[in-house]
């Protein structure tokens, strides 16, 4: 095995599952912090001397400029999380590693069940000879986004040994709770202190994204009015049946099963409530503000048919940011994007500039002021026993991260 596919089995084997609607503690789980630790030990000895994990689980360290001290260049970030998704389970991970791949599909052998489809994954047939990690289908792989820490780990090993590859300073972080939304919380840029930072969490080889969503989250809350169902006629107001009306009354043009691309969506994803009380929360997504504006008025338009028919009901619509495209900042540092695309030629991939249906750490850290878009580091099929990366992404990845180093040394 190569040394970053050897460093992801080990990081894909230890349980970091983070966990959803945790206010009381950070990180969410305390088995994140396992593999935060073993990093910290990790980067010791590679040869980052101040690597430390703090109170809230981030781990930090820093590659020294190796450059004459009177050349300057931006000091850049280098950051992935070490948390895997909570929708599916992440304890006791058997990575496999299907060697000399034949190009056909994959069963996995815990679950026969479970098979990556070549007609479903058309990438996969780029990678025929060469070698597929995934789960064996009871779990999740991890690739997201223990790939991206192992690159990182990779790319500084190689770095640390060869001083003729030059480059200005380095900082790492390794974040906990990302996939539950909470990756960004504690952490201070300002210690940090990077210009640029790269979140290596992207899937496809080759693709950086520069671009997300722009994120809202809706609550519809109804109060209604409870009396015995034998004596209710003209009293009783069943917020159940409201909250089930205002939830068919989103239009279903715009959810995220009609919806691709750049286009926008409305999604209702939880439901709940009695007689006296219900809820339904819904996300909002679009890639511009407009479309943010549209889709909200269109629940406000909801929101007042329903008051106007139930009047008797009290009909709330909150609505409350959650982040923006990160677009928006990394326009501001235009060397982001462009080094990160000649970084992915030079390491010998054609780079796809792509777009995330969704968000990244790197959307808040742009806003915080830290610009940060996201380099693939290969994974697939996130979130799901499908998940797959292939070694020759990985090893791009090692790469890509290199050369991006190395551009900003000779550039700047």
């Amino acid at each position: 095995m190569s040394d970053v596919v050897e460093r992801f089995v080990r990081y894909a084997k230890v349980w970091t599952t983070s966990e959803e609607g945790i206010e009381d503690r950070y990180p969410s789980t305390e088995r994140q912090k396992d593999l935060l630790r073993l990093l910290v030990s990790e980067l010791k000895k590679i040869g980052l001397k101040d690597a430390a994990m703090d109170k809230h689980g981030y781990v930090m360290a820093t590659l020294p400029s190796n450059l004459p001290k009177k050349k300057k260049v931006p000091v850049i970030g280098l950051i992935a999380h070490v948390d895997t998704s909570p929708e599916v389970s992440g304890k006791g991970v058997r990575p496999i590693l299907h060697k000399n791949y034949d190009g056909k599909d994959i069963v996995l052998p815990g679950d026969p069940t479970v098979i990556i489809k070549v007609d479903e994954n058309p990438h996969l047939s780029e990678n025929v000879g060469g070698t597929i990690i995934t789960s064996d289908g009871t779990t999740l792989l991890g690739a997201d986004d223990k790939a991206g820490v192992a690159a990182i780990m990779s790319a500084l090993a190689i770095m640390v040994k060869d001083d003729t590859m030059k480059h200005g300073d380095v900082r790492i972080a390794f974040t906990p709770d990302e996939e539950v939304g909470n990756g960004t919380k504690f952490f201070d840029v300002k210690a940090f202190g990077a210009d640029i930072g790269y979140t290596m969490d992207g899937g496809q080889l080759g693709e950086v994204e520069d671009e997300t969503f722009n994120a809202m989250s809706a609550t519809f809350t109804v109060k209604g009015i409870n009396y015995h169902p034998g004596y209710a006629k003209g009293r009783m107001v069943n917020a159940i049946r409201i909250i089930t009306e205002i939830a068919n009354l989103v239009p279903a043009t715009i959810s995220p099963e009609t919806t691709e691309r750049r286009e926008g969506y409305l999604h209702p994803h939880k439901i709940s409530g009695s007689v006296e009380e219900a809820s339904l929360q819904l996300l909002i997504r679009d890639f511009t503000m407009e479309g943010i504006g549209e889709k909200v008025a269109v629940l406000e338009s909801v929101a007042e048919l329903q008051r106007a028919k139930y009047p008797k009901a009290t009909i709330d619509l909150d609505i409350k940011e959650s982040y923006r495209n990160m677009k928006y900042k990394l326009d501001e540092e235009p060397r982001a994007l462009e080094y990160s695309l000649e970084a992915v030629k030079r390491a010998g991939v054609e780079p796809i500039k792509a777009i995330v249906r969704g968000g990244t750490d790197g959307s808040r850290l742009s806003y915080m002021g830290l610009p940060t878009p996201n380099i693939f580091a290969g994974g697939m099929n996130f979130h799901s026993k499908l998940e797959y990366v292939p070694a020759a992404s990985l090893e791009a990845s090692v790469r890509t991260i290199i050369e991006l180093l190395k551009l900003y040394a000779e550039k700047c």
